[in-house]
């Protein structure tokens, strides 16, 4: 299983902090897709993704055990 954090936004638009979802070997962009398409949390496309506290790109791997943060841009006054 992959936990997925979520902050901010996306955190309200999922009504959790947390997912746990079964995606092993998944590249962070089908991650990205099926959090769209199953959770409707469409401010993902835009959002930073780190892999276990390291920045990931889309093509980077996630593994079962992997603690992904998704972190949406945030603006601030």
């Amino acid at each position: 299983m992959i936990e997925i954090l979520l902050f901010a936004q996306l955190q309200e638009d999922a009504g959790t902090d947390k997912l746990l979802i079964d995606g092993d070997g998944w590249t962070v962009k089908k991650l990205k897709n099926q959090l769209i398409t199953q959770y409707q949390l469409l401010q993902v496309e835009q959002s930073m993704v780190a892999i276990n506290e390291a920045y990931a790109l889309d093509s980077d791997e996630i593994h079962s055990g992997d603690i992904v943060a998704i972190i949406p841009p945030v603006s601030g006054g």
